[in-house]
C-alpha cells in the first residue's frame, strides 16, 4: 500500500473522472460518525468495504508514520537503471532509448540533452551494475557479525515496540470511556453546553484516531524489523544474481535497498562510495566482542570484476 494506492476517483465537471489525495473515510471500514445526531465512532451493522486494519494502515501511510516502500515506476521496462544511475559530469539521471542501426535496433543509456558525457550500451551498463552488486557481497565473517547484531537490534526493538503497542492499547481503551462520560454529562446531566461538548468530543476522537494509527504503525514496524534478518541471511549473498533474474519492479527494489541514493557513472565505470545498504547502516556504532571476526576490507573482494554483458 502506497500513497498512490490511497487515491480515490471522483466526478469532475465534464463528466469524466479526476484523482485526488482524499483519504478513505472511516465509514468505508464500517465506522459510523455523525456528530449532528450524536453518533460518535460507532460500529455499523453493515458489511464494511475495507477492513479496519486496512483503513488505519492507509491513515498511517498518509500521515507519514509508515514509510512508503512502493518502488517508483519507470516509463519503460527495458531500462531499469534509467534515472537511478547518474551522469558524473552533470549529475542528472541517465535516460535510455533504442537506436536503429543498419538492420536492427540497439539499446543505449545516455545523458540528457546538453551533456554528452555518457552514451553506453544497455548490456554493458547493466553488466557493470551487476558486477557492482557483486562487490557488495559480504564475507562469511561479516555475515556472522551481521546476524548477531541484527538479532540484538531486533530483540531490543521488539521489546520497545511491544511496550509502545501496550501503551497505545491502554490509551485506546480509555478514550471511549471518556466519550461515554462526555455523552452522559451532555445528554443526561446537562452540565455542559453543545459548544463545549462538540469541542471535547472532537478532541477525543482525534486522539483516538492518532492512538490507533500509532498502534498499527508499531505493529508494522515490528514486522519490518523481523524482515531485516531474513533480508540479511537470504538476499545479500545473492544480490547480483537475483538482480539479473528479477522483474523490473524487483530490480528497482533491489537498487533502492543497496544504493538508496543511486550511483554515478563517468562513461566508463561506476564511481562508487561506501556501501549504504539499510541493514548495514543500522549497525553503525554497534560494538560487539566478536568484532574481530569481521574482515576489515569490508565487502570488496581482492580482484577487480569483469563486465558481464546481459542478454
Amino acid at each position: 500500500m502506497s500513497r498512490a494506492g490511497c487515491l480515490v476517483r471522483c466526478k469532475d465537471g465534464g463528466g469524466g473522472t479526476t484523482q485526488s489525495m482524499t483519504p478513505p473515510h472511516q465509514l468505508y471500514a464500517g465506522i459510523v460518525d455523525v456528530p449532528e445526531y450524536g453518533v460518535r465512532g460507532k460500529r455499523g451493522d453493515f458489511e464494511p468495504l475495507i477492513s479496519e486494519e486496512l483503513f488505519y494502515r492507509v491513515q498511517a501511510i498518509l500521515s507519514g508514520r509508515v514509510p512508503n516502500t512502493a518502488p517508483r515506476k519507470r516509463a519503460h521496462p527495458d531500462f531499469p537503471l534509467r534515472g537511478f544511475v547518474r551522469c558524473r559530469s552533470c549529475g542528472r539521471g541517465l535516460t535510455g532509448s533504442w537506436s536503429k542501426g543498419r538492420s536492427e535496433y540497439y539499446a543505449y543509456y545516455h545523458c540528457r540533452p546538453g551533456c554528452r558525457a555518457v552514451n553506453v550500451a544497455k548490456a554493458k551498463l547493466e553488466g557493470l551494475f551487476a558486477d557492482e552488486l557483486a562487490l557488495l557481497q559480504p564475507t562469511p565473517g561479516y555475515m556472522r557479525l551481521l546476524k548477531e547484531s541484527v538479532l540484538q537490534i531486533w530483540k531490543a526493538r521488539k521489546a520497545a515496540v511491544r511496550e509502545e503497542i501496550a501503551n497505545a492499547e491502554r490509551a485506546a481503551k480509555a478514550i471511549p470511556d471518556k466519550l461515554d462520560r462526555l455523552d452522559e454529562a451532555f445528554l443526561f446531566e446537562r452540565s455542559i453546553d453543545i459548544e463545549t461538548y462538540d469541542r471535547h468530543a472532537e478532541k477525543l476522537r482525534e486522539e483516538l484516531t492518532l492512538v490507533r494509527i500509532e498502534r498499527h504503525s508499531g505493529q508494522l514496524e515490528e514486522l519490518d524489523v523481523e524482515g531485516i534478518l531474513a533480508f540479511a541471511e537470504r538476499i545479500l549473498p545473492r544480490a547480483a544474481d537475483l538482480w539479473v533474474q528479477a522483474s523490473l519492479e524487483q530490480r528497482q527494489r533491489f537498487q533502492q535497498l543497496f544504493l538508496p541514493d543511486g550511483i554515478a557513472f563517468d562513461g566508463k565505470q561506476f564511481v562508487r562510495t561506501a556501501a549504504t545498504v539499510p541493514a548495514f547502516s543500522s549497525l553503525r556504532g554497534i560494538e560487539t566482542r566478536n568484532e574481530g571476526l569481521v574482515d576489515q576490507t569490508g565487502f570488496e573482494p581482492a580482484g577487480e570484476p569483469k563486465a558481464k554483458p546481459l542478454a
